[in-house]
């Protein structure tokens, strides 16, 4: 599902160049949920936002789903997007003036899907939100917000989720119903999962883990505990 070649990311700053990712190639099969761990700085978010689309290397390949989208532009990459990536944030990114059926029901809309509403409604059943349905964003609790952002990133039913700190905005209680909710949707839908995350226990959730330091793989270990 995930083919990094050699991805290099350097950002320019007033005090010059700065290397974030410094020559990361990382495959993830199909199916597979990987935790990515490491402290602040070492490029998770990064490249997170490397594979989703949201940011291009300087150099390297990537490779989602078979398709090279390295070169892609933007509107080639939104479309792309479209229907296969799923993405869930730390601050839910909710679109506050939209209730939270319609919240879930923008993607579906943008892929043509009649039913759109209908679909939108089943999800937020799934992740048991059915009777806050009409509610707006600023009347849900961080954890409601953070179940409809997840209905939204799974309603297409992607191939790949992507989940970045998606328990940072929330307390230790309502973070472990999220996190319980994500993996048992993970392996009904067989979705590949990449999980950015501060919390080891959580990472180690995941049938694998790859630690991040300096915006290098420090170490990539496989379910058995092997180093991959």
């Amino acid at each position: 599902m995930i083919q990094l070649n050699d991805i290099h990311l350097t950002l320019n700053s007033l005090a010059g160049p700065v290397n974030i990712l410094r020559g990361i190639s990382l495959h993830v099969p199909r199916g597979e949920a990987a935790g990515m761990i490491g402290p602040s700085g070492s490029g998770k978010s990064t490249l997170l936002s490397v594979i989703a689309g949201l940011e291009k290397p300087s150099s390297g390949e990537v490779v989602i789903d078979g398709q090279d989208v390295t070169h892609m532009n933007e509107d080639a990459l939104a479309l792309f997007r479209r229907g296969r990536v799923g993405i869930v944030f730390q601050s839910f990114h909710l679109i506050p003036t939209m209730t939270a059926l319609e919240n879930v029901a923008v993607p579906l809309e943008l892929l043509g899907k009649d039913n759109a509403f209908e679909l939108a409604a089943n999800e937020l059943d799934v992740v048991g939100l059915g009777d806050r349905m009409d509610h707006y964003p600023g009347q849900l609790s961080g954890g409601e917000q953070q179940r409809v952002a997840l209905a939204r990133a799974l309603a297409p039913n992607p191939g790949l989720l992507l989940a970045d700190e998606p328990t940072g905005n929330l307390d230790a209680s309502t973070g472990q119903s999220i996190v319980e909710l994500m993996f048992e949707l993970h392996d009904k839908r067989d979705t590949t999962l990449v999980l950015i995350t501060h919390d080891q226990g959580l990472a180690d959730r995941c049938g694998r883990v790859v630690q991040l330091r300096d915006g290098q793989v420090f170490e990539d270990t496989a379910s058995s505990g092997e180093a991959a």
